[in-house]
């Protein structure tokens, strides 16, 4: 997999409330634009899922995919990757939070493969356009 691009924002909130808003996938089409349904496929052996199937439809980029999540015992990250995409070949992500003053510092890490090639450079725009988007709208959820 190739390099992943990473952002970080500070939201005014502590770091449970966010993984909170982070693990009730069955919300996100409620908040996240371009998530049409999120369903969980596998609820795992905790309170957390462990396999979760999205349809995302951001304008020209349409895909079916499912992510399985790997949940840290302590609470302050999650990594996913893909088991199954349409137009994706292969994701790699995570949310790592960090408490700071206030508030958590999220920091976001993305990498995509999708099955058409694409110019490094261009993918590179494309994950950074999806991870402020995510960003921005996390912070919207969890501190509305």
């Amino acid at each position: 997999m190739a390099d992943s691009t990473t952002q970080s924002i500070t939201i005014d909130a502590e770091p449970e409330r966010i993984m909170a808003v982070i693990a009730d996938f069955p919300a996100y089409p409620e908040w996240a634009n371009a998530v049409r349904t999120a369903e969980v496929v596998d609820p795992g052996a905790g309170e957390r899922a462990a396999e979760v199937r999205f349809g995302l439809d951001a304008g020209v980029f349409k895909d079916t995919y499912t992510l399985a999540y790997d949940w840290a015992q302590d609470g302050l990250s999650v990594r996913w990757h893909l088991t199954k995409g349409q137009v994706q070949k292969a994701q790699q992500g995570s949310y790592v939070l960090e408490p700071a003053g206030a508030g958590t510092k999220v920091t976001y890490s993305l990498s995509v493969e999708l099955t058409i090639p694409m110019i490094g450079m261009l993918r590179r725009k494309a994950e950074k356009i999806i991870i402020d988007t995510a960003l921005r709208e996390l912070k919207r959820r969890v501190e509305g």
